[in-house]
């Protein structure tokens, strides 16, 4: 080992003795700074990652070890020391070794000067170090391997011209082989070939943050086999070419082989092993969260997942197919033999290709490709079906895969986030197949439903509810092998535990009037206890048996986490609105993107609430722009409260009302919303609108003076009204905020918390402006960018941060506490006026069915914005800034998933990496950092060499090898070389 470090000391003092090494990193740095911020537009993407320069470190790494490894052996060769070496008492791997470690020496410091570039973009974003880390251990495998090319290649040559030219050829058809335009050639199975041999495919694994033993093999395997042909190839100079020697030489010539033919079959045996790896990712984004392990371990009936994928596919398509089949591999070994994975070709298996179209509806999607035979059109299959029982769910590839545009204007396909919308499709599939009797049987504990009722004064209309409840609850205990229990208790009963008092005490439901002004009452109540906290049934309709069965079973499926959740959702009628020709078009009230995003893991379902009640099947409430609404409807959204239920609202005070002639901007103030009620609640949606300086950019016309003459045109300015909130005005321990780099908030309104009466709830700001936003209350809202140049819009008044959304759990008052029931004021309307109430029945009318408490399970979200959901703005957005608005439907969704207290999902779609966004920077501010990083490359490039300068000044003459006495044989191979 001595001798080996003193020959790699011997190499790292030849490099800096002269400015060759200097030089050869200098230009390493200069380029990988250059693809970094030029090549690959590092700030125009906005992603606080360092893949831009892990990207094209294959590339350049090519041309810097071949610099380093072309004078190695050809030098030694060239001047006449080769002989001195091969005669010394070292062996060939230790001479091997002391150059090839000479050399991955100085490729480590070069590649350790490059750590500006990710400490940079730490400092920018919040950047996950796994990959770097990765990326790093990629850089330095894959340097190995080049060298111990490049050693090989000098061996065999006295010239560094050729050495070099033949490094850089050989190390790139190795590069070549898996690149992307050759796999894309070939096609099929060819192509998964020769990405298993490239050094390049490879290298995009361990970048991405995973460590695959499959990978490490690879590149080592690749450079302990050219080392030893270096071993063999510098033996070799010294073979004689008569028989004596010819035994040797064809002994080490067969070592050679087998060493390579051990190597190769080392890497076939590894290749078909995918769970061998480390993810070093932040998230865990490469592996399967234990949300999808539960899952996939509580099957209890076969899971088939089967991908549909051509063979010959779109050529962007086609090395997503192979991390797709290791995640399902994945998949089957976490289901303990549960799930069956199968890969198939439709266009190879007509059986298959028959029944994916006719059974599934799966249909060959046509994509333009290039092919070896020119440009065509091909019939592809990129599909994945999920089937448990008699649910099935169908994924195809623009469900799994998303586009991005890179700086050249290729476009940059990848999966999206392929365990969530599997993840996803499973649970819909296996929650939609099971039945209430399955959620009975997998309940740890029994379930009990309790009738509260009074049957003496049950009116006549009521009289045969009670038996129709029993049969019922009857049918369902029958089936329930023991785990459903049914109870009727009569709380006019002298000897019943619970009594009327005990009932508006523990539930806060009064008595039901008998008629308008009858002074007798009746309950007629179910409570399901199930868990820690108790449900209260109300049959909708007319309390037929399929009525209250619905109940029961929406109830049980609501305890239970095996059911897919139904959202209510409410929205404003849209109106067609008249365009200048008179003719009719769709109006500014479309909320169709968030439906069908919650659509992907819910029910979900429009609500009509003119009725003055929420379906009883509706686990979570969600309420779109609140506006015209009637007393009933705000009945309905307060009594679904009071039952412990979820309601997420938009409330802004706001709502978009361009002019439909010029299309200006321009937002109205909503009427007849529920400001008041939230009000009553403790959150007040105050009537104005927050103006942030960080905010999202908006096209918007500007008018322009050309030579006196007005000119408009459209320009992308500071928008303050679309507040653009960040990581630091997020409560990053709130579930609905996980992992969200950005949420823009669109003409919101700030709320204001009452203290007092949200005392003793668990309330939490979700969102807040920056410190130095500002209120307007005037609804002119085009910007005035000569005026105002930077903003568009006057600072007013004081600047401070504003909160823009909350969440509170507790237990809330109801709005109508006291207050006349609207569904007694509709029916007193119906049945005509009386006169001269008593004051007991006109108390008993105000009280009709009012809840007046909720349990403290009851949740409430209040966002301040009523447009922020709106398609319209969606796609303005989109014009701009391609999928930012994906933020604001995550956040929608993750809000829905907190109240439903479904956060399997909600945690794995937090996974993606996507999400890592700069922060806002001006021009002058990327100028800075990109010459800052030139500036300190160079003064670690310049302080590397005056460290290194002095520190062979201060040190003794380095002998090569240790004083020894050579040997009598050591003293005859010497001469005889001579």
């Amino acid at each position: 080992m001595k001798q080996t470090l003193s020959l790699t000391r011997k190499e790292l003092n030849s490099y800096f003795g002269s400015p060759m090494a200097l030089i050869f990193v200098g230009v390493f740095l200069a380029a990988t700074l250059f693809t970094f911020f030029w090549a690959d537009a590092f700030f125009a993407r906005g992603i606080a990652d360092v893949r831009p320069m892990f990207r094209w470190m294959p590339i350049l790494l090519i041309f810097l070890v071949a610099a380093l490894t072309m004078r190695q052996w050809s030098e030694e060769e060239r001047s006449g020391t080769l002989e001195m070496l091969l005669t010394l008492p070292a062996r060939l791997i230790q001479l091997t070794l002391g150059k090839f470690l000479g050399v991955m020496a100085l490729v480590v410091v070069a590649l350790a000067l490059t750590l500006f570039l990710p400490i940079t973009v730490s400092l920018l974003g919040n950047l996950d170090w796994g990959p770097v880390f990765g990326g790093y251990l990629a850089a330095i495998l894959l340097a190995a391997a080049y060298t111990a090319i490049g050693l090989f290649v000098s061996s065999r040559t006295d010239n560094q011209i050729v050495a070099l030219i033949l490094t850089v050829i050989v190390g790139g058809l190795f590069y070549l082989v898996g690149s992307r335009g050759l796999t894309d050639f070939a096609g099929g199975s060819l192509a998964e070939i020769l990405r298993a041999i490239g050094a390049g495919s490879r290298f995009e694994s361990i970048e991405r943050g995973v460590i695959d033993l499959r990978d490490l093999v690879y590149y080592l395997s690749l450079a302990a086999l050219f080392l030893t042909l270096n071993v063999i190839s510098l033996d070799s100079k010294r073979w004689g070419q008569g028989q004596n020697t010819l035994p040797y030489r064809q002994a080490l010539i067969l070592t050679g082989l087998l060493v390579a033919i051990n190597l190769i079959v080392l890497n076939v045996w590894l290749f078909p092993l995918s769970r061998a790896r480390l993810d070093l990712t932040e998230q865990r984004e490469y592996s399967l969260s234990p949300a999808t392990r539960d899952l996939l371990g509580n099957l209890q009936e076969p899971l088939l997942i089967r991908g549909y994928f051509s063979q010959k596919s779109h050529p962007l398509l086609t090395p997503l197919v192979p991390r797709i089949r290791d995640m399902l591999q994945e998949y089957q070994i976490a289901s303990n033999g549960r799930a069956v994975v199968e890969i198939v070709d439709p266009l190879q298996d007509p059986e298959k290709e028959q029944e994916a179209n006719q059974t599934y509806g799966i249909q060959p999607t046509p994509l333009q490709a290039a092919d070896r035979y020119g440009a065509s059109v091909v019939n592809a299959y990129f599909d994945i079906l999920i089937r448990y029982g008699d649910q099935n769910e169908v994924l195809n590839f623009r469900d799994l895969i998303e586009v991005q545009s890179s700086p050249g204007g290729q476009a940059d396909v990848r999966l999206r986030n392929l365990e969530y919308d599997l993840t996803r499709a499973i649970k819909k599939t296996v929650f939609g197949f099971q039945s209430v009797d399955a959620v009975l049987a997998a309940m740890e504990e029994p379930v009990k439903l309790t009738l509260y009722l009074t049957p003496d004064t049950l009116p006549e209309w009521l009289a045969d509810t009670p038996n129709t409840i029993k049969k019922v609850a009857g049918d369902i205990a029958s089936k329930s092998n023991g785990k459903f229990g049914f109870e009727t208790v009569n709380l006019d009963d002298p000897n019943s535990p619970v009594d009327r008092r005990a009932m508006e005490e523990q539930y806060g439901l009064r008595a039901i009037p008998v008629a308008l002004f009858s002074n007798q009452s009746y309950y007629l109540h179910m409570v399901l206890d199930a868990g820690d906290q108790p449900q209260l049934l109300f049959p909708s309709g007319d309390l037929s048996e399929a009525d209250i069965r619905t109940a029961i079973e929406s109830g049980l499926k609501r305890s239970s986490s095996g059911f897919l959740k139904v959202v209510g959702l409410w929205t404003p009628a849209d109106t067609p609105m008249p365009n200048a020709f008179g003719q009719p078009q769709p109006g500014f009230k479309r909320y169709d993107t968030i439906a069908k995003q919650l659509r992907q893991d819910y029910t979900v379902r429009r609500v009509d609430l003119s009725s003055g009640q929420v379906p009883v099947d509706v686990d979570t409430l969600l309420v779109i722009a609140p506006q015209s609404i009637t007393d009933k409807e705000r009945y309905a959204i307060d009594q679904y409260l009071m039952r412990g239920g979820s309601v997420i609202v938009a409330a802004g005070n706001y709502a978009l009302n361009p002019d439909q002639f010029t299309g200006d901007l321009g937002v109205k103030l909503i009427e007849d919303g529920l400001r008041d009620m939230l009000a009553g609640y403790g959150i007040t949606v105050e009537q104005s609108l927050v103006m942030d300086p960080q905010n999202e950019p908006f096209p918007v016309q500007v008018a322009r003076n050309l030579g006196g003459l007005q000119v408009r045109e459209i320009q992308a300015v500071n928008y303050p009204f679309f507040v653009d909130v960040r990581p630091d005005g997020m409560d990053r321990n709130s579930p609905a905020l996980a992992n969200l780099p950005a949420v823009t908030m669109n003409w919101v309104s700030p709320l204001t918390i009452n203290e007092e009466k949200n005392a003793g709830r668990d309330v939490t700001t979700l969102l807040q402006s920056s410190p130095a936003s500002w209120l307007r209350t005037e609804t002119d809202i085009q910007p005035d960018m000569q005026a105002y140049p930077e903003l568009g819009f006057p600072i007013e008044g004081e600047q401070k941060s504003y909160p823009l959304s909350v969440s509170v759990q507790g237990v809330f008052e109801s709005y109508f506490k006291g207050k006349a029931s609207p569904l007694a004021e509709t029916a007193a309307t119906e049945e005509g006026a009386v006169e001269g109430p008593t004051p007991e029945t006109e108390q008993a009318q105000n009280n009709i069915g009012v809840i007046e408490n909720s349990p403290d399970t009851a949740r409430l979200v209040v966002i301040g914005s009523a447009e922020f959901l709106n398609d319209i703005v969606f796609d303005i957005s989109s014009s701009l800034t391609h999928d930012r608005y994906i933020n604001s439907l995550q956040f929608a969704q993750n809000t829905v998933d907190w109240s439903v207290e479904d956060l399997d999902l909600l945690t794995i779609r937090s996974r993606g990496a996507s999400s890592r966004v700069l922060n806002p920077l001006t021009q002058q501010d990327q100028t800075f950092w990109e010459v800052a990083n030139y500036i300190l490359a160079l003064l670690a490039l310049v302080g590397l060499g005056v460290i290194w300068r002095m520190r062979q000044h201060n040190e003794k003459p380095m002998e090569l090898l240790p004083q020894s006495k050579p040997s009598g044989s050591d003293r005859q191979q010497v001469t005889g070389t001579v």
